[in-house]
């Protein structure tokens, strides 16, 4: 039977939640505050869909990692120092998960998530949509022999998961990849891991649900809820009010802000990350590639480069920090010397918040908030990686079909 679904957030979680509904016939409306060019995070991040990232964000080192880094201006991550409640809280949270077990927990499911999106993005290039579908895996490259070593332990973890993995040494790398010269020691291969193009992907979710007859309202703000009982009955919007049968919150890093009027939370935290696209480079890998002691993606768009990086949590500002981005364009130059800092000169940084969780998974199911409201969000670096998948689970759950996968550690009221 048609329901009609209100979608609030139109960033690829909510694109992609929209194009599952009106797939089985749904009547959608589609909420987002910023403008059809603007959707928070989606559009210029490094388009990765990623098996091999099977390990949460909360893990073993990365507290002393985090706290090591922070205090370089040009690091992979940076704390702005604040006093702010939600801030610590989630910080504690974060220690508190970033055990071994949690990952031995989690690794299946974000796995077999993974794996279910990039099966989606296959079919869905073998329809004729053009999306500039690369699959011919990821390099982890690696310029130091003990960070090769690190990450040879990881690839080991990846096959018992079922994950393939391959380590190289810096020859075997230049010849899976002659297209670019390499200053490394050696990489990590993980063969299953593909790149695409995030703008073409949302302008196919834009069009394909728009041709089904949904109704997008950008520019257009949430300011609050109208419920009966246990049930919503409409969101109150900028637009006026929207009356729905059923409610999907997507709204990244403003999740928790726009549940709180129904007294539940979400605790959640802004990574600010930037990227750089330098159009026809000196040199174009084939493959996708992050310079891991640098925490640095590296992603061929057709004949340009996409250069980007950094976990930067201070808060919801669309300030940038130039020695961010210095920070992550110098480092590709270490690992690429046949680019120069000069090639970068006078392009405009891009930078989006990742809605990150305190335990590195995101929130996916319905809430105790009310009856009819589901939640997806909270999927930080991994939103374009999940987001075919995450679509696919939301509109099973809106017709009350069970999910197909285990969804009890993405459960949106674990924190409550």
């Amino acid at each position: 039977m048609s329901q009609h679904i209100v979608i609030l957030g139109g960033g690829v979680i909510g694109l992609a939640v929209a194009e599952a509904c009106t797939r089985r016939g749904h009547q959608v409306t589609l909420i987002e505050q910023h403008g059809v060019q603007r959707s928070g995070c989606s559009h210029g991040n490094a388009g990765m869909v990623v098996p091999s990232h099977f390990v949460p964000m909360a893990a073993p080192g990365m507290v002393a990692l985090g706290l090591k880094w922070m205090w370089n201006p040009a690091s992979p991550f940076y704390l702005k120092p604040r006093f702010d409640w939600d801030l610590l809280r989630w910080g504690l949270r974060f220690v508190r998960s970033a055990t071994r077990a949690h990952v031995e927990r989690c690794a299946p499911v974000l796995r077999d998530l993974h794996l279910a999106s990039r099966e989606a993005y296959l079919e869905l290039a073998a329809t004729g949509e053009v999306l500039g579908l690369v699959s011919k895996g990821l390099l982890m490259l690696c310029k130091e022999a003990r960070t090769l070593d690190e990450e040879a332990a990881m690839a080991a973890m990846a096959r018992t998961l079922g994950v393939p993995a391959e380590v190289l040494d810096a020859a075997a790398t230049a010849r899976l990849d002659p297209g670019i010269t390499m200053d490394i020691a050696g990489a990590v291969h993980f063969p299953k891991d593909c790149h695409l193009s995030p703008e073409r992907y949302l302008a196919v979710l834009q069009r394909r649900v728009g041709e089904r007859g949904a109704r997008l309202l950008w520019n257009t703000r949430a300011e609050g809820w109208a419920r009966d009982q246990h049930r919503l009955r409409a969101l109150r919007t900028s637009a006026g009010e929207i009356e729905g049968d059923q409610f999907v919150l997507c709204g990244g890093v403003w999740s928790d802000e726009l549940i709180q009027g129904l007294g539940v939370r979400l605790p959640m935290q802004a990574g600010k990350g930037y990227s750089v696209t330098l159009p026809n480079p000196v040199e174009l890998p084939a493959l996708c590639s992050i310079l891991t002691e640098a925490r640095v993606a590296v992603t061929p768009l057709g004949t340009s480069l996409r250069v980007g990086g950094t976990m930067e949590m201070s808060g919801t500002s669309d300030s940038i920090s130039p020695r961010r981005v210095e920070g992550i364009l110098r480092a590709a130059t270490r690992y690429f010397p046949n680019f120069k800092r000069s090639h970068f000169d006078g392009l405009e940084p891009w930078h989006g918040l990742r809605p990150c969780t305190p335990d590195g998974m995101p929130y996916l199911g319905r809430s105790a908030a009310a009856d009819n409201l589901l939640i997806a969000t909270g999927h930080a670096m991994m939103g374009l990686s999940l987001a075919p998948i995450t679509g696919t689970i939301a509109a099973r759950l809106l017709d009350h079909e069970p999910p197909g996968f285990e969804l009890q550690l993405l459960s949106p009221d674990r924190f409550a």
